[in-house]
Order: C-alpha cells, then sequence, then structure tokens
C-alpha cells in the first residue's frame, strides 16, 4: 500500500479565516457611526456631570433646598448606590432591547428626571428622585464600552477605549468647573438642569449615529430574577456602607452593622447564583485568569487613586484656605483640560505592537507615584499655585494607567464576552469611587484626630518652656477689646483654629505618603501578574497562526 503523500507546507499550515460579515443592521464605519459613538460618549459624560456636579455643589444645593448636612450626605449616598448597582445588571437589558432603544431611552429618562429635582418638598421625595436618576446614570457606561468594542474596526478599537476612560479621567475633573461656573453665572437649579441641553443633543446624535438592532425580547424567558432581586438590594447595602460609615461610626452603628451583614450575605448569594445561571448577569470564572484579576484589581486601585488625588487638593483649599469652587477651576482644569490630547496620544502609542502596554501602565503609576512624592511637602502656606506641579504628572499619569488597565481587561476576551466583561468593570468603577470616598473620610478623620492629640500633647508638655517667648495671640488680639476673658476666650479659638489646621495639613500629607507605597505595588504587580496582549487587528484571509 503506498505512503500517502506529504501534504505540502502551504497546505499544512493553518490558516486564521476572514471574520464572519457584520450583521445586516450594522453600516459600514464611516461618519454615521462616529457620531453614534460620540453621542454615546456625550451621553456618558452627561451622567458623569450629573453625578459630579450635585455631589461637588452639595453645600450650594443644601442650603437653597433647606437641608441639613446628614440629610444632604443621604441625597448622595442614595444616588450613589443605584447608579452603581444599575452598572452590573444593565448588559442583560441592552442585550434584550438593543442598544439603540435602550440607550435612547434611559438618556431621555435621566434629562427628564433632573426637570422636577430642584422643586422636591422634602428630603424624602429628592432621595426617592435621585435613586431613580441613579439608575438611569448608571446604565450608560456599560453601554459605551459596548458600543466601542462593537461597532469600531479592530486597528482603531484601542481608541474607543481611549475615550471610554475620558469617562474616569476628563469627566471628573471637569465637574468642579461646572459646578462653579453654573452656581456662580446661571443659578443653582442648573446643578441639576445642566444635563438637560446636553442630554438631548446626546439623543439626537444617538438616534442618527447608532445602528437599528432588533430586539431580543424571548431573552425574558431565562429572565435571571433572583439574581436581579437578591444583587440589587446586596450592592446598595454595601455602597451605602462604605459612604456612611465613617459618619455613623462604623459598626457601632446599627445601620452600618445589619447593611453590612445582611447585605454582604445577599452579595454572596448573588455571587453563587451567577455562577450557575444559564443567563448570568456576568462570569465569575473570568477572575480565573490572570489578566482579568489583575486589570480588574488594578482598576479599582487606580480611580481610588485617582479620585483621592482630586481630592485632597479640593479639601486643602476649601478648609485651610477657605476657597470656594470658583477659585479652584484652575487646579482642575490644569487636568481636564489636557487630557482631550494626553489621551488620543496615549492611545496610539498602546495601538503599536512593539509597545508593550504592561509598561506604559507602570509608568503611569511611576507618575502618580511622583506627584503623591510633591504632595508630601504640604504645609499650611501652600496656595493654589503650589498644586500645579502635582497636577501636571497627574496629567500624564492618568491616561497612562486607566487606558492599558482597560486593554488588559477587555482585549482578552472575545466579542462575546463584550456585555458580561462590561458590567463588571462598570460596577467596579463605580465601587472604587466608593472606596476612595470611604478610605478619604477614614483616613483624614483619623490621621487628623492623631496629629491633633499629638500637637496639643507636646503644647502641654513644653507649655512651661514657652512661656519666656509671650502670648502672641493674645498680643495681637488685646486691643480688639477692653475685656480681658473675652480676648482670652479669642485667643483659645485662634489657636484651637491654629491647631486644627496643622492637624488637617499633617493628615493630608500622611495620605500623600501612604499614596506612594500603593502607586508603586501596582506598578510592580502590573509588570509581574498579567501576561501581555496585543492591540486588535482585523485578521487576514490567509495569515497562518502563531
Amino acid at each position: 500500500m503506498a505512503a500517502p503523500a506529504a501534504p505540502s507546507p502551504a497546505s499544512a499550515a493553518p490558516v486564521i479565516h476572514a471574520a464572519p460579515p457584520m450583521p445586516s443592521y450594522i453600516p459600514p464605519f464611516g461618519l454615521r457611526t462616529v457620531i453614534g459613538c460620540l453621542g454615546m460618549l456625550l451621553a456618558v459624560h452627561v451622567a458623569g456631570f450629573n453625578e459630579h456636579v450635585t455631589e461637588i455643589g452639595l453645600s450650594d444645593i443644601r442650603g437653597a433646598m433647606h437641608l441639613g448636612h446628614d440629610e444632604g450626605t443621604w441625597v448622595t449616598t442614595i444616588y450613589e448606590a443605584f447608579n452603581i448597582a444599575s452598572m452590573a445588571f444593565t448588559p442583560w437589558f441592552y442585550m434584550t432591547f438593543s442598544i439603540y432603544r435602550f440607550s435612547i431611552f434611559i438618556t431621555a429618562v435621566m434629562a427628564l428626571l433632573a426637570i422636577p429635582a430642584p422643586f422636591m418638598p422634602d428630603m424624602t421625595a429628592l432621595c426617592v428622585l435621585r435613586a431613580f436618576q441613579g439608575l438611569a446614570g448608571g446604565c450608560l457606561p456599560p453601554v459605551l464600552m459596548t458600543v466601542m468594542l462593537k461597532y469600531l474596526p479592530a486597528e482603531i478599537r484601542v481608541f474607543g477605549i481611549g475615550g471610554y476612560a475620558m469617562s474616569a479621567t476628563f469627566g471628573p475633573n471637569l465637574g468642579l468647573p461646572l459646578e462653579a461656573f453654573l452656581f456662580e453665572h446661571v443659578g443653582w437649579h442648573w446643578l441639576y438642569w445642566e444635563i438637560i441641553p446636553m442630554a438631548a443633543l446626546a439623543i439626537g446624535m444617538l438616534a442618527y449615529g447608532l445602528p437599528r438592532d432588533p430586539m431580543h425580547l424571548e431573552r425574558f424567558a431565562k429572565f435571571n430574577w433572583l439574581g436581579l432581586l437578591v444583587g440589587l438590594p446586596a450592592i446598595c447595602s454595601l455602597v451605602i456602607v462604605l459612604y456612611q460609615g465613617d459618619r455613623l461610626d462604623w459598626f457601632r452603628s446599627p445601620v452600618i452593622t445589619n447593611l453590612a451583614l445582611w447585605g454582604g450575605a445577599a452579595f454572596v448569594v448573588f455571587l453563587i447564583n451567577e455562577s450557575f445561571h444559564p443567563s448570568p448577569y456576568f462570569k465569575i470564572h473570568y477572575w480565573m485568569s490572570r489578566n482579568i484579576q489583575a486589570s480588574l484589581l488594578s482598576l479599582v486601585g487606580i480611580l481610588a487613586i485617582c479620585s483621592l488625588m482630586a481630592e485632597l487638593p479640593a479639601t486643602y483649599l476649601a478648609e485651610v484656605r477657605g476657597y470656594r469652587p470658583i477659585q479652584m477651576v484652575p487646579v482642575s482644569l490644569v487636568v481636564a483640560l489636557p487630557q482631550l490630547v494626553m489621551i488620543p496620544l496615549i492611545a496610539a502609542l498602546c495601538n503599536s505592537r512593539r509597545v508593550d502596554c504592561r509598561y506604559v501602565l507602570a509608568g503611569g503609576m511611576l507618575c502618580l507615584a511622583a506627584a503623591a512624592w510633591c504632595g508630601t511637602w504640604l504645609t499650611p502656606d501652600w496656595v493654589r499655585d503650589n498644586f500645579y506641579l502635582i497636577q501636571v504628572l497627574q496629567v500624564f499619569g492618568q491616561p497612562m494607567t486607566v487606558i492599558p488597565t482597560l486593554m488588559l481587561a477587555t482585549l482578552a476576551l472575545g466579542p462575546a464576552d463584550g456585555p458580561f466583561i462590561s458590567g463588571m468593570v462598570n460596577m467596579l468603577k463605580g465601587l472604587a469611587n466608593a472606596v476612595a470616598f470611604a478610605l478619604f473620610a477614614t483616613l483624614t478623620r483619623r490621621r487628623e484626630q492623631y496629629h491633633s492629640t499629638m500637637l496639643l500633647d507636646h503644647h502641654g508638655t513644653h507649655g512651661l518652656a514657652l512661656q519666656g517667648l509671650g502670648e502672641p495671640i493674645g498680643q495681637q488680639l488685646a486691643g480688639t477689646s477692653p475685656d480681658a476673658g473675652h480676648v482670652a476666650r479669642n485667643a483659645l479659638e485662634v489657636f484651637h483654629t491654629f491647631i486644627h489646621e496643622q492637624a488637617l495639613v499633617l493628615g493630608l500629607a500622611d495620605i500623600y505618603f501612604i499614596l506612594i507605597w500603593v502607586c508603586l505595588f501596582y506598578a510592580v504587580l502590573n509588570v509581574v501578574l498579567p501576561r501581555r496582549v496585543y492591540p486588535p487587528r482585523p485578521p487576514s484571509a490567509t495569515a497562518p497562526a502563531h
């Protein structure tokens, strides 16, 4: 029997076949698709402004609506809880109702709910309205991630990831300037209404540019009711714990204890249900991938670092120097405006197959570490101009960390995995802000209390030795009143103001010092743990597989 002929090298080499044709409802990539993607990006920024502007301007809103401090914190907390929770469940709904219909409907709902917001009669009504608005606003970021990955050609998909990264770098830094302009020049009502004209423009762009994909209502036959009924209150409970924990003294409060206990138990049930349900909201087994582990953990840490780096100068300038938001605008704009140039540049750099995005990420973490090191030199004599170097380092650090992290999270998966990973990524993105808020509140309070105690202790210990220097505060206030007791009380009040300022400055410097080591840890982690990913390219019909 004759031996079979040896296959030729050309026939033996496996062939990567061309990508399957696009569905008929997706038009060829062109200007119309670009307008639709930009409309989706604008809608996400509108949702971000609705979140950040009202949060930054909360003290002005509380004054106008006659709300107390504690009531104001609950308005923010309820919004954030429903905003973050909705991100986990959004992919199932836009796959069912279609991206085109779902995104237009949600953007319209979010804008319409802003109209009655300034006229709510009491806090309960305002919290209910903000809860529904948070649900709507949280639905948009997962849609943006899917739109950028689905409708953009492979060779420019990294630029789509960069566009999504703008929601984490450009939008939050633009919130403070927008709040300052609206409150000072237009009126406090527009802290709610500013989203309406932008949402109308976004809806027009979405209606024109997004493909009319079909609905799949048959998916309701396998709807994951248990996951929704258990997961939504579980995530809301855990977010409320993070936002209200420090104010209520954590587990010394029955509210925080019960929310943490029952919310944590419900979240465990939710994760178990997601592991076995035939139609899950996201797939738990993604965590078995080294790239997913590193990128999602890094995403939480990096976004928390960026939030803290934005909060530190704002807190110092407001608490120590007495700045209004309008006076802090240049500090935020130094970071926000250059992102319009830096994000495309970093995306172009990461889109080269010769560049390893893991080292770009590590370089970005070193920039953030250098910014934190500069912050450790903080003193009560600093003014706005002293923060510009720290902000310039963040101009480079933020896009260099966020874009590679998103590449590691998304490019290691196939197109069918996009909806499942988008919900997980966006939920963790929202949780990063909650974690940053909890860490900042706890660290600031604890470190301020520590330094205040130490300063008062040193003053008491060395009080006798300092008597020879006289009492400079009392001497300066002596001419303000003939009553010696009144002068003494004022001198004591001024002294405690100085102690508070010094303790707060030292506490903020401690947080900067902690951030240095956190940034260095993430720089090393992302060089060692994840495997390299390459920017996508359209497959060739005759390219050999490697």
